[in-house]
């Protein structure tokens, strides 16, 4: 692609020859001829012009430097750069149609754009929408609900009734819908029996989950996925939970039930939030932090760390503290 279109295309400034053509994105250090490189700091401009790369994205700092080499101006140069790979490497389409060895219920709408794979199993009542793709071995429920553009990589579950915006991925091993864990225990008995898991789980537009990763469904209620959500790999949530819109949730994290999570949240990876726990927009949690149940959690753009968690700040003048308190003992 010439630089000209790609600039035009990621809504860059570009100086230099515009005749240049990048074909690849590519990390500063194993750049060559035809790649594209970025940076988001002055310090690393002067690596990525010595690259073999044929053209470099920059922020705004680089706008003023001397360079043999083509440069496409951005404020979000991160950004612009995802842009780019995705005109690079366009999602793959495989094509409607469907396996011969999947087994479709006559009553099952499936969109003739959709791809369904081998040994998938599409439930009565089930809906897919146009030019979603169904891995092999994928599970649909009985009136589940797919919106189109979805791709669900090999052996996602999706159990009866469970609805699925536009535009959502699911990688493989993940299980949507499956029971909460919701027991009744009997005083006389001492034994446990099953409370009502009969709600549902509704996950909005543009929303990514990782592999292996649970989420239950409402036991009375519903458990909601916000537009735009980002879910890592190998995370469970629990039943009743609101995740709001554009949330981040990094690998192993943990959400018991009935927990909201406002929109612009950042989850670190592994960490824990109790029951009824309230988690305010913009909210960021790190690494490991621990929110007891019923708390609540407040505070745009303030980083929160520990068990229990509390803003960095705190968190980080109590360990000062017991440090000094050690060396004097």
């Amino acid at each position: 692609m010439k630089l000209r279109g790609l600039a035009q295309a990621i809504d860059a400034q570009l100086l230099g020859d515009e005749t240049v053509e990048v074909g690849r994105v590519s990390g500063i250090g194993a750049a060559a001829p035809g790649d594209l490189v970025f940076v988001e700091e002055s310090a690393n401009l002067s690596a990525a012009l010595a690259s073999g790369a044929s053209a470099v994205i920059a922020g705004t700092f680089a706008a003023q430097a001397k360079s043999s080499k083509p440069l496409l101006i951005s404020t979000q140069p991160r950004l612009a750069f995802a842009h780019a790979a995705k005109l690079f490497s366009p999602p793959s389409q495989i094509g409607g149609g469907v396996h011969p060895s999947a087994v479709i219920h006559p009553s099952a709408r499936i969109d003739p754009s959709a791809t369904i794979e081998a040994h998938v199993v599409v439930a009565s009542g089930a809906e897919v929408g146009g030019k979603t793709i169904l891995g092999a071995g994928c599970i649909i429920g009985e009136n589940a609900r797919l919106g189109s553009d979805c791709h669900l990589y090999s052996n996602v579950v999706v159990y009866s009734g469970m609805r699925i915006g536009d535009r959502v991925i699911v990688h493989a091993g993940a299980i949507l819908g499956s029971d909460g864990f919701g027991y009744v225990r009997d005083q006389n008995t001492g034994r446990y029996e099953n409370f009502p898991q009969v709600g549902s789980l509704e996950i909005e537009d543009d929303v990514e989950i990782g592999a292996n990763t649970t989420i239950d469904r409402g036991a009375l209620e519903l458990t909601r996925i916000g537009r735009g959500t980002k879910i890592d790999n190998l995370v469970h949530i629990g039943h009743n939970c609101e995740i709001g819109e554009d949330v981040v949730i990094a690998a192993q994290t943990g959400l018991s039930g009935s927990i909201r999570i406002g929109k612009n949240v950042l989850l670190g990876g592994q960490v824990g939030i109790g029951e009824h726990a309230h988690i305010e927009e913009g909210v960021m949690l790190g690494g490991q932090a621990g929110v007891l149940p019923n708390k609540v959690l407040r505070g745009k753009g303030i980083a929160f760390w520990g068990t229990p968690a509390q803003p960095v700040r705190e968190y980080l003048k109590g360990l000062a503290m017991l440090a000094r308190l050690a060396r004097k003992k």
